[in-house]
């Protein structure tokens, strides 16, 4: 769920457009027409892949902030921290942008996509709750109580509820998010808060009709599945708040598999889990890596857990998300053992899930643990855990 420590973070998208103006480097050049298609950028990454929720890495010495954005492979922010600026006030009533930051955003996307040509961009929508300065003090949107008192949004954040139950504040919504598509900035939307409603199902209805079939739509819908959405939705961002078990993995492996069949393709599903004592839990990070790799085709993220005081989200970079695995060949194989298994261009990904036993992977030819550097036919995995197997090279 959002928070309004999202938008606080001196990490924002704001300094990431004033960066981009003084970017240099043919690289970052790359025109709007020679993108690659939608599609293809899905396709042609490499893995492991990893998404950026908001807010940025913060471990790497001399990092960018777009080359933090850029490091990873699908990325989305707020629409005022994208460099996009609606055209009235209050922002809740517009429903389009100036055209002075379209430009400007639209720099910022081709200097993103030099750096990262297979990139992948979305741009939150808020419908459910906004600060008190989205709509007018009295405006018939806000969603009130039998009391006629405005409802609070969340108890962490302080903002207020909108009545997306509202059909004509519903047309409204699916206006903004055309116009986030129309602009060019963005190859799809984020919705937060997700549950799988009525009243949400009337929601993505109007958003997906008026912005076509082409552009992504990401919910959040933490660890539940959606089958009342589904048809309209590309993929979760599971924004696992519950890790604390061996049936909270459960869990999220089966919403994952679930989204992988069911969700509209093309699939962008984002598999987000927090740490428990710190950012060195570095078998959780292993884990959430190696079930996405094997149970999706999708992206993954270690994080810090939202209760912090810091902005939600913050997080470093593992060299365990490096490249080099290649793209995968297969679909995953349980093994009889409890651990999964799939095969990758260069390399095997193995998780052993939480709850089960430690288990020996074994190789016909020597093969190199990603988290141990070790070269070895025979590798140890503990439970609550998983490891990436590159082939090595031949002598």
């Amino acid at each position: 769920m959002v928070s309004a420590k999202r938008y606080l973070t001196k990490h924002t998208f704001l300094l990431v457009l004033s960066l981009a103006v003084g970017m240099r480097g043919a690289s970052a050049q790359l025109p709007r027409s020679k993108e690659r298609p939608l599609r293809e950028r899905l396709a042609n990454r490499s893995f492991p892949s990893v998404f950026q929720a908001w807010s940025p890495v913060e471990n790497v010495p001399g990092l960018t902030r777009m080359e933090g954005i850029a490091r990873h492979d699908l990325a989305w922010s707020a629409i005022s921290l994208c460099g996009l600026r609606w055209d009235q006030h209050p922002s809740g009533l517009a429903k389009g942008f100036t055209p002075e930051s379209i430009a400007a955003a639209r720099k910022v996307r081709r200097k993103l996509l030099g750096l990262n040509p297979n990139l992948i961009l979305i741009a939150e929508i808020r419908y459910r709750d906004a600060h008190t300065s989205f709509l007018p003090e009295r405006h018939k949107w806000w969603l009130r109580d039998e009391d006629g008192q405005i409802v609070a949004g969340w108890e962490e954040g302080g903002y207020l509820c909108l009545d997306y139950k509202n059909r004509e504040y519903c047309r409204h919504v699916a206006q903004r998010a055309r116009a986030v598509v129309e602009s060019g900035v963005a190859d799809g939307i984020l919705l937060d808060w997700w549950i799988d409603d009525e009243d949400r199902l009337a929601l993505i209805k109007e958003i997906r009709a008026a912005i076509g079939d082409r552009p992504l739509i990401i919910v959040n819908a933490n660890d539940r599945i959606a089958p009342l959405t589904a048809p309209y939705v590309n993929g979760f961002f599971m924004e696992c708040y519950r890790s604390e078990t061996a049936e909270d993995w459960r869990r999220i492996a089966r919403t994952l598999t679930w989204a992988e069949q069911n969700l509209r393709p093309p699939h962008v599903n984002c598999v987000e889990v927090w740490f428990h004592k710190s950012r060195q839990d570095l078998n959780l990070m292993r884990a959430v890596t190696t079930l996405t790799l094997t149970h999706s085709d999708g992206y993954c993220l270690f994080s810090d857990p939202n209760p912090l005081p810091t902005p939600d989200h913050l997080h470093d970079w593992y060299p365990f998300w490096d490249k080099g695995l290649g793209k995968p060949l297969g679909a995953p194989v349980a093994r009889p053992d409890g651990a999964t298994t799939r095969e990758y261009t260069h390399g095997t990904v193995v998780y052993n899930p939480m709850g089960n036993d430690p288990v020996e992977v074994v190789f016909e030819t020597a093969h190199i643990s990603r988290a141990t550097s070790r070269k070895s036919r025979k590798h140890a995995l503990p439970a609550c855990d998983g490891d990436i197997y590159l082939k090595a090279p031949a002598p």
